[in-house]
């Protein structure tokens, strides 16, 4: 004979299970949070909509500036030529002259400051005593040579009979170098220097225009 224990134990459960939903549905709703659930922790935490990209700034529309014209190069002892002008006169055993330098190139040159200027032996040769002084009676200014244009500076020749302790030597003439160059001209002109480095017979100015 079978016996009938488990079949009334499966209907009594179904029937338990069943009362059940019934009355979760019967019962007041709940309203679910939104968002999302930190795992571990069991607590919703609201959701936020991811933030919006800034907006790329607009590119520019200033118009492009237009490019200045390259200022004149340096004039250099290579397209230079050099003479004097001793209109200036004398005053207490000294020679005032003009030093002229003339552009002998094809493209216009600055010319600004002062020149390195010293008596020598020989276009080749080395200086003979103390270089020129600055004199600084004329301001700087720039002086622009177009081909074939002269700029002038104001050179100053002290007679070596003036100072009782200078050493005489003959020299042949100046060397001269434009301002900011180390190539140099020379300028024929046979004088009496002296070969003391500390007596100064030679000024020169600034740079002007002819």
């Amino acid at each position: 004979m079978k016996s009938l224990g488990m079949p009334q134990v499966f209907v009594l459960s179904t029937a338990a299970a069943a009362a059940v939903l019934m009355l979760s549905a019967c019962g007041p709703s709940q309203a679910q949070p939104q968002g999302t659930t930190t795992p571990g922790t069991g607590s919703a935490s609201p959701t936020t909509s991811p933030a919006s990209p800034s907006p790329s700034p607009p590119p520019s529309s200033s118009a492009p500036g237009t490019t200045a014209p390259g200022a004149p190069a340096l004039c250099k002892a290579a397209t230079l030529s050099a003479a004097t002008d001793a209109s200036g006169g004398g005053a207490a055993g000294s020679v005032y002259m003009k030093l002229n330098l003339t552009n002998t190139g094809t493209a216009p040159c600055l010319l600004k400051g002062f020149p390195g200027v010293s008596l020598t032996a020989s276009a080749e040769g080395e200086p003979i005593g103390a270089p020129a002084t600055r004199d600084e009676a004329n301001p700087v200014v720039d002086v622009l040579l177009a081909p074939g244009q002269t700029g002038t500076a104001v050179l100053r020749y002290t007679q070596a009979g003036n100072y009782s302790d200078c050493t005489p030597v003959a020299a042949a003439g100046y060397r001269v170098y434009p301002p900011e160059d180390t190539a140099s001209l020379f300028l024929p002109q046979p004088v009496n220097a002296c070969s003391n480095a500390n007596i100064a017979l030679l000024s020169v100015g600034a740079f002007q225009p002819a």
